[in-house]
């Protein structure tokens, strides 16, 4: 089975070169981040993913808020009430913040994720930093009320939907491969914030483990037909690489059809 797959940017931020990249950069360029969530349309049904944080979260982060990801999702065509699978690719606050506008949905987490939002590292300022609490909570009351769905590693979702662990940016991290009309495409959300952080195998700065993101970089390689065939979670370039959905230019784009850059 094969999938319309669609990127659509919810936010951004400014941000400098240094920001991106573990150990620093020597430029002192603008870099900036762009804020996506994804969605697979086929046998007339959607799957999403990730959720994307909410507005309240991007005035107190100082992130610019373009629209609500469930809104961005509307435009699509996509009812999120009706919607009854999201993939949850982990649990930082920009990927799973707006998880609450889904009425029906069965979320799809990682178990090593939850045990990681849970537990011990959330001691430390540094590592929750990324989490927002009432999201945590939230996906607790949602596997209290068996609306989510763990998996152990890499897992089929659905003819032609894969999850697959890659573990580094955060500890329970996965990234998503979809069925299309050009072949395999490789969802990568956090696996590599942008294009750069894999071509040079350069790192992103927040990091539960390094050696694992290294080799999170590697697992993308393998899964991908190609290197055109990989999407990253962040890089503005996706929205300047794919064609635009007509009337939606700027806000999403067609990831199922070849790049045009």
């Amino acid at each position: 089975m094969t999938y319309e797959l669609f990127a659509l940017r919810y936010a951004r931020r400014d941000a400098k070169r240094q920001e991106h990249f573990i150990g620093g950069d020597p430029h002192d360029a603008l870099m900036p981040m762009d804020y996506f969530v994804w969605a697979a349309v086929g046998g007339g049904k959607a799957w999403i993913i990730d959720t994307g944080f909410t507005a309240e979260v991007a005035a107190r982060r100082k992130r610019e808020y373009l629209r609500c990801p469930v809104e961005g999702l509307r435009l699509l065509g996509i009812d999120p009430d009706a919607i009854e699978n999201v993939i949850i690719s982990h649990m930082h606050y920009d990927h799973v913040g707006s998880f609450h506008k889904f009425k029906r949905a069965r979320f799809h987490l990682q178990e090593e994720e939850m045990r990681y939002a849970t537990g011990r590292y959330m001691c430390h300022h540094k590592l929750r930093h990324s989490f927002e609490f009432e999201d945590v909570a939230g996906i607790v009351r949602m596997t209290f009320a068996d609306r989510v769905v763990f998996h152990d590693g890499d897992a089929g979702l659905a003819p032609g939907i894969k999850v697959h662990a890659c573990g580094g940016h955060s500890m329970g991290l996965q990234c998503v491969t979809v069925e299309t009309a050009r072949g395999l495409v490789v969802l990568a959300s956090d696996v590599t914030h942008f294009y750069e952080n894999l071509e040079a195998k350069r790192p992103f700065t927040t990091a539960f483990h390094v050696g694992n993101m290294l080799e999170g970089f590697d697992k993308l390689k393998r899964l991908a037909p190609s290197p055109k065939h990989i999407v990253p979670g962040h890089d503005p370039l996706v929205m300047q690489r794919y064609p635009a959905v007509p009337g939606l230019e700027g806000i999403a784009v067609r990831l199922d059809v070849e790049p045009t850059a």
